[in-house]
């Protein structure tokens, strides 16, 4: 196993810090104080436009996209080096495109599809988003109830979805429901690529969540859908599913890297300075292990995040992996995060700081693309397998 990035990789990894340093953080403080009073929208029209703009002189666009639609082609491994920087500010800032819904589609996009769907996608020019799971169905596909019928040449979608991001404001949806009820999940579920402006496609309510941040409930009422935009062949929704989730799980746990090692840097920092008792706080054996431990932590975390990434470009089956990686990264940035907003004492509980905002963020992605306990019961499963 080789998790060494190439000089290449290691160049565009110094050229996103760089982004991060100088465009993303000096938001931070704006951001701060629109989410302190209350705004929804952490960022403006026109500072997202220009971010996308120097992202876009930067060559930053597309970095895990098929060169032939205009993308980077980074493997796996880099986008680990690429994610966890990016976890480094609260600056709500995504580069273009949302690189989960992008691996779904290279997968299982026909020729068709890549240039009606991927090459705008990969260019910035179009929002996605998923609609997977449904009310009252949880994390279980088994229990989908949103199904697709033939009528004609074309699919006529019923159904509702929930926690759908960008719901809002994407063009297109990828939205997953069952064709053939015999099969269930596992071959009678199939993916699809509706228009946000469809006739019976309905945004029907925003739903805020922790830390400003929102999602969106869909009704899919006779939603027609022209046979051409099957997304993948026909039962086989699952599977193309499955790469988007593995490849959303392992960026959520790069992430989480790059917001635990901010966290302790910030951490580290705070307690060389702090003098309590007529002693800083970094003389303290409490604080010195809360170090020791997330520090020890953070580096097992990146490399089970490289080592899963390394098997993904490899061809490797690594739901197992991505399982553990995911469980393993999100409750260790809680940890971190939470003790460092402890050591902070009063000024931890300010929203002055980032850290709140990232608490927010980890908390969401602690339940987000299957909670934990999920992963650990896929996990003890896929271990006891050996033990039958």
């Amino acid at each position: 196993m080789n998790f060494q990035l190439s000089e290449e990789h290691r160049a565009i990894q110094d050229l996103i810090r760089k982004f991060v340093q100088d465009e993303l953080l000096p938001l931070e403080p704006l951001v701060l104080e629109r989410e302190a009073s209350g705004h929804h929208e952490h960022l403006t029209s026109s500072e997202i436009e220009r971010l996308r703009g120097v992202a876009q002189e930067l060559g930053l666009y597309g970095l895990d996209a098929p060169a032939d639609v205009g993308g980077v082609e980074l493997p796996e491994l880099a986008m680990i080096a690429v994610n966890e920087e990016m976890g480094k500010t609260i600056t709500p800032f995504v580069l273009p495109p949302d690189s989960p819904n992008l691996r779904m589609l290279m997968n299982a996009a026909d020729e068709r599809q890549k240039e009606a769907y991927l090459a705008p996608y990969v260019a910035g020019e179009t929002i996605s988003a998923i609609g997977i799971s449904e009310p009252g169905a949880g994390s279980d596909p088994s229990q989908m109830k949103t199904v697709a019928v033939r009528d004609g040449d074309d699919w006529v979608l019923n159904g509702r979805k929930i926690w759908i991001s960008r719901a809002d404001v994407a063009d297109f949806t990828i939205v997953m429901a069952i064709t053939d009820k015999t099969k269930g999940a596992h071959g009678g579920m199939s993916a699809f690529l509706v228009d946000n402006d469809s006739p019976g496609f309905n945004v029907m309510r925003r739903i805020p969540m922790l830390g400003g941040h929102a999602t969106f409930e869909v009704e899919l009422d006779n939603c027609r859908v022209p046979g051409w935009k099957l997304l993948g062949k026909e039962g086989h929704g699952f599977a193309a599913m499955q790469v988007r989730l593995g490849s959303r799980r392992l960026e959520m746990a790069a992430n989480c890297i790059g917001m635990a090692q901010r966290a302790l840097d910030m951490l580290c920092e705070y307690a060389s300075q702090r003098v309590v008792f007529g002693e800083t706080l970094s003389s303290r054996q409490s604080i010195q292990w809360v170090i020791a431990d997330a520090e020890m932590n953070i580096h097992a975390a990146r490399l089970m995040a490289y080592n899963a990434a390394w098997k993904m470009d490899e061809g490797y089956d690594i739901r197992h992996d991505i399982s553990m990686a995911k469980a393993f990264s999100t409750e260790l940035a809680w940890d971190v995060i939470d003790k460092t907003m402890q050591a902070h004492g009063a000024m931890g509980m300010t929203k002055e700081l980032p850290l709140q905002m990232m608490a927010n963020v980890v908390r969401l992605m602690r339940i987000y693309d299957g909670p934990t306990e999920v992963h650990k019961m896929v996990i003890a499963r896929n271990k006891l397998r050996n033990f039958a």
